[in-house]
């Protein structure tokens, strides 16, 4: 027996599990933020943090169930992300999208 076990699962997988619950429940806050966030700001704010507790989360599964599959969907989602966050940004500004 190699590692630390914790119930008799593997220390690192324990945590894994445990990180994913509470990056889930940030992942609820951010929603209740979108849906009842007074301005359009803190509606833009919460949907990047959607995205990036998004991103954690299929990070922390591709940890858990070993495949390399979840990382590049997370780097999709990071890039469409930004792309996102910008475009909505630059709306809130000049209420314009194209120049």
């Amino acid at each position: 027996m190699t590692g630390i076990h914790v119930l008799g699962f593997p220390l690192i997988d324990t945590v894994i599990i445990v990180v994913m619950y509470v990056v889930g429940a940030a992942m609820l806050i951010g929603l209740w933020r979108l849906l009842r966030g007074p301005t359009l700001p803190d509606r833009i704010l919460a949907l990047d943090t959607l995205n990036v507790t998004a991103i954690a989360e299929l990070m922390l599964l591709g940890m858990h169930l070993r495949s390399a599959v979840y990382f590049e969907a997370a780097l999709i989602i990071a890039m469409l992300g930004f792309v996102g966050t910008v475009v909505l940004s630059k709306y809130v500004i000049r209420r314009d999208i194209v120049e």
